[in-house]
């Protein structure tokens, strides 16, 4: 017999829509591992998994792995999930707490201050507690269930897919499929199929995880959120990778190779 292929994947609930096939069960020859997506990211670069749905600027980071192209997580306009949330005006932040799950949206953060807000502040790492992060920041980075859950009314917030798009007009990529180069791409876009069948299931999950309603859920994983990438999200993420070479954040601004898909992806009824 075959032994099972890890693959590392993110159960943050916006990630559902693209995981849900491995942590069910229902993608046969993978071993799922839940991670935070930094973590996906330092398993597959370890070579501890040979996949992982990882942040998209970490498929630019580790040598030998490809992205699986047509299948991410992604946003166009306001993501909800990945906030920047300040004390002050964010053209006078000068330091900023980072959630330690965050790798991709920890580089955006960076990028957005500097070249929309032209500041330059200092960083540092910090559990996702928001009144533990600002009480010794300016701002705080969160992402995933805890950006979704807390309550930031009282504070200036960021939506970084909104920033994103104002300083580039492109859809912002927050996490790619990258696999090894022995790895087929198709058995990512059946874990989407898969998920893409059952979201009355995945929103139940949902609302039992975050306690939001359903109406919210819907428009988070149906408006939102998209999950089937295409040429204007390569473009996003290939400004997100210029731009952030030239911040020094990566070392070279070129995209890693694509692995094909095909033509007619298979479904699940």
């Amino acid at each position: 017999m075959t032994p099972a292929i890890p693959v590392s994947v993110v159960d943050f609930v916006n990630a559902w829509p693209v995981t849900w096939g491995f942590l069910k069960g229902a993608v046969e020859g993978f071993l799922p591992i839940n991670d935070v997506p930094s973590v996906c990211a330092e398993r597959l670069a370890r070579s501890e998994v040979q996949a992982g749905i990882i942040p998209a600027i970490e498929a630019a980071r580790i040598p030998g792995v490809r992205i699986v192209r047509g299948v991410g997580i992604a946003a166009y306009e306001r993501v909800r999930s990945v906030l920047l949330v300040s004390r002050v005006p964010f053209e006078n932040v000068r330091s900023v707490a980072l959630d330690t799950s965050s790798r991709s949206s920890a580089a955006m953060v960076r990028i957005l201050l500097a070249d929309l807000f032209g500041a330059s502040p200092e960083y540092h790492r910090a559990v996702p507690d928001l009144p533990r992060m600002l009480s010794s920041a300016d701002a705080a980075l969160l992402i995933g269930d805890p950006a979704l859950t807390t309550d930031v009314s009282a504070y200036r917030v960021l939506d970084l897919a909104e920033g994103w798009n104002r300083l580039t007009g492109l859809p912002l990529v927050t996490a790619v499929w990258a696999v090894r180069r022995d790895v087929s791409p198709e058995p990512f876009l059946w874990s989407r199929d898969y998920a893409r069948h059952r979201m009355p299931e995945i929103l139940d999950a949902a609302m039992a995880r975050t306690g939001l309603d359903r109406r919210l859920l819907t428009e988070y994983f149906e408006m939102n959120l998209h999950y089937d990438l295409d040429d204007d999200d390569e473009r996003g993420l290939a400004e997100f990778y210029r731009r952030a070479a030239a911040h020094g954040l990566i070392p070279s601004p070129d995209l890693p190779p694509f692995a094909g898909v095909p033509l007619v992806p298979r479904s699940f009824s």
